[in-house]
């Protein structure tokens, strides 16, 4: 029987298996060329890779938070302004709004997407990328931005996906969403979802609406195109791609699309920079003693903390709302007053400066020149005086400050000089006297513009809000009352007496005397010759004892009877220090700002300790602040009552948020220096004291009256509309009850006839002003 043959092999045959195996030989080189360059990567031959220790604990520039009394965030110290939030802080809607947009399957894969991988290679990217939320949060942790090279990417690219993998390994799912939030930069200050939060719509993220979290996970594909302050349009767009996406994949229905889709971009941006937002003169204040802390406060293994990066946590005594009120009546207030001030300088020739000679007012520019930031920046480059000089005469673009809005101009540096030395200023603090609690701290009327702080490193001259620690001395002394009497007469201490080189005459303000006038009288109304008589009797030394023992700087306070007036100068924090201790029955509570420091752990590493000083007796305190009482009731500061100047069209124009008819106790001073050109307002209730300064940045610009000029019309306003904020504020319980009382108190403070004898003075009307 024939075999039969097996075929004969083409060469064509041959030919196919010769290209078949020529391709899984080129396949499996391919395979094995990508594989080496993996391994290659992991070994950090392209650059290094992050060690596991930095896998475990990624390192990140973390925003030091300042913590108000009422938990609200009111600043941050950052190099990025981030501050981490937990998984359980980020609402549902959110959560699913990232992963309907940029990761579907996020669930799904171990940190890089096959499907979506093969998708973007077939279709070179046009049909969406490829990169899952953990190779996005490898890119921003832990590789940098590169060019758009095509090797330099796919080195990259591999680089991404090894981290990726690592961080799958890791964390968990909710790890790892968290992190992203957390890290991604949203632009304007804005670093995490906390910040992004609080500057686009002044809120945490568990309080993010659907449409809110559907903006913010739409940035994430470009912050910088799709920015709410520049791009409102685009940003609005993009929020309804990811709307739609959240629709797509199930987490909301077409229905609840549609609706918010239709909704307007509502972004209500509260910026966070270090210039702007609340209470910025007091966190400057903080960022101070934070750095003065660290100094003497390493951490443990020696090395010094960093405000900037550290994530510490800083507990202060503000009380947001408080300080809202504060800053509110401040603006109302100050805005209102400059229109006066602006009106009665328009015939003024030495505008915005009074009294003083056209090289007096030379003198002040040019001090106002040499202490100015274009100054110090050209004498860092090297310029010599001349061309410094001849700079600030060259007119340039500038922003300038007004209370209608920052304004953009063209002007000399000169010339602004001399415009903003024409806008008054103001300052207020307000504290707890029984805790020394600081809760409201405005330094000054804008901290872009006016960064000197008012409230402690600026002093001024008090005028009469010194006058009670001269009565307070009075009494404590001689045991004086309210009701004693004194002559309300020209009086004249001799030189050789307390240091006087020559006699000294004070004389009362609008020239009036004659009369037996009381203490409570002459002190609610400011007479002068009633104060000289009583600093003579007790000398100057115990006065400047006394208030030092209130926390008053007294090393340059001259020994001398004219300090009773009000001479001194001294800082809003000092005063506001020292007349709680009277509304603190003679305790004087040192001021409290930082209450404790926290770490990013939570650890505490700073716990403040009040330190007390007992000054002076219950009875010497209460009797004082009995006599202060009076300033309220019928004296300089009795608009405060809404019974003062009615219808009077010259003080219904300065007093802003007038009537504020006040019915509680309140005790206080107002003050008012030479020439006007410092107004002054001391207020208490037993549970609050605060102290508001008004002025201009030169003493030489004031007011050209006593009409404007005096406190109860500068600063005095201020406080009533501060307070009848906290008032109508009912979870901030500020008193509205009586003062204290001492169970045993001989010296007597109800003068039934505590007027007697005044009406024989003539000229003084029941509400004598000044």
């Amino acid at each position: 029987m024939a075999t039969k043959k097996a075929p004969k092999k083409t060469k064509k045959d041959n030919s196919n298996a010769k290209h078949i195996r020529t391709f899984w030989k080129l396949f499996a080189g391919f395979l094995g060329i990508i594989l080496l360059f993996f391994l290659l990567a992991s070994w950090g031959v392209f650059g290094s890779l992050p060690d596991e220790t930095s896998l475990e604990n990624p390192e990140k520039n973390l925003a030091t938070e300042i913590v108000s009394s009422d938990g609200k965030t009111i600043g941050k110290f950052y190099k990025e302004n981030r501050t981490p939030v937990p998984f359980d802080s980020l609402p549902d809607h959110l959560v699913n709004a990232l992963i309907a947009t940029e990761d579907a399957r996020f669930y799904d894969h171990s940190g890089i997407d096959g499907k979506g991988t093969l998708r973007a290679a077939i279709f070179l990217g046009s049909r969406g990328g490829a990169s899952t939320i953990t190779q996005q949060l490898a890119k921003q942790l832990f590789t940098e931005q590169v060019s758009r090279n095509i090797i330099q990417r796919g080195l990259q690219k591999i680089k991404e996906w090894i981290i990726a993998t690592r961080l799958e390994r890791r964390y968990t799912k909710e790890e790892i969403i968290t992190m992203y939030f957390n890290e991604y930069d949203f632009v304007n200050q804005a670093v995490g979802i906390e910040s992004a939060a609080n500057i686009y719509f002044d809120k945490p993220p568990m309080a993010l609406t659907t449409v809110e979290s559907a903006t913010l996970v739409g940035m994430f594909k470009n912050a910088s195109l799709y920015n709410p302050i520049r791009n409102e349009e685009g940003v609005k767009n993009r929020r309804n791609v990811v709307l739609a996406q959240m629709e797509k994949y199930g987490y909301i229905s077409e229905s609840v699309m549609d609706s918010l889709q239709a909704l307007p971009l509502e972004i209500k941006f509260t910026p966070q920079g270090h210039d702007e937002g609340s209470a910025t003169y007091f966190r400057e204040y903080a960022r101070s003693f934070m750095e003065d802390w660290i100094k003497e406060n390493p951490k443990p293994d020696g090395s010094k903390y960093n405000i900037y990066q550290d994530g510490l946590k800083v507990y202060v005594t503000i009380d947001s709302k408080m300080q809202e009120y504060a800053e509110e009546a401040v603006k109302k207030h100050m805005a209102k007053l400059q229109i006066i001030f602006d009106e009665q300088n328009e015939n003024n020739k030495t505008a915005p400066f009074r009294d003083i000679s056209e090289k007096e007012t030379e003198g002040i520019l040019n001090s106002a020149m040499r202490k100015s930031d274009r100054w110090r920046e050209m004498k860092q480059q090297g310029k010599d005086e001349d061309e410094i000089i001849a700079s600030f005469n060259k007119k340039t673009k500038m922003r300038i400050f007004s209370w209608k809005g920052d304004i953009d101009t063209l002007m000399t540096p000169m010339d602004s000089i001399r415009y903003h030395k024409s806008i008054l200023q103001a300052a207020m603090m307000s504290m707890t006297p029984q805790t020394g609690e600081v809760k409201a701290w405005v330094g000054g009327i804008d901290y872009k513009h006016f960064k000197y702080d008012m409230v402690k490193k600026g002093k001024r001259q008090i005028g009469s809000t010194f006058k009670p620690f001269v009565y307070a001395t009075a009494i404590d002394q001689m045991h004086m009352s309210p009701c004693d009497t004194l002559p309300n007469t020209l009086y004249t201490i001799p030189s050789g007496r307390h240091n006087l080189i020559e006699p000294w005459t004070p004389k009362n303000s609008g020239g009036t005397y004659g009369g037996m006038v009381n203490l409570k009288y002459a002190l609610a109304n400011s007479i002068n010759t009633i104060t000289a008589r009583l600093i003579d009797r007790v000398g100057p030394r115990p006065v400047i004892d006394l208030v030092q023992k209130m926390g008053v700087d007294t090393e340059k306070m001259p020994e001398v009877p004219s300090i009773a007036l009000g001479t001194p100068d001294v800082s809003v924090y000092e005063m506001v220090g020292a007349y709680s201790t009277f509304a603190n029955e003679g305790v004087y509570v040192e001021p409290i700002l930082i209450q404790r420091i926290e770490d990013k752990n939570g650890t505490v590493l700073y716990q403040n300790v009040p330190k007390t000083k007992d000054v002076i007796s219950k009875e010497t305190a209460y009797v004082t602040v009995s006599l202060m009482e009076g300033v309220t009731q019928s004296g300089t500061g009795t608009r405060l009552r809404g019974t003062w100047a009615t219808g009077s069209p010259v003080y219904k124009k300065a007093m802003t948020g007038y009537p504020y008819d006040f019915k509680n106790p309140i005790a206080g001073k107002t003050g008012t220096t030479q020439n006007n050109s410092d107004g002054w307002f001391m207020g208490m209730v037993p549970n609050l004291v605060t102290g508001v300064w008004v002025g201009g940045d030169d003493r030489a610009t004031h007011f050209g009256s006593i009409t404007y000029g005096q406190g109860a019309t500068m600063a005095l306003p201020i406080w009533g509309m501060y307070m009848k904020s906290c008032y109508e504020d009912k979870d901030l319980n500020v008193s509205t009850a009586n003062f204290t009382k001492p169970e045993e108190l001989s010296i007597e403070t109800d003068c039934a006839k505590w007027r007697e004898g005044a009406s024989d003075i003539e000229g003084i009307p029941d509400e004598f002003d000044f």
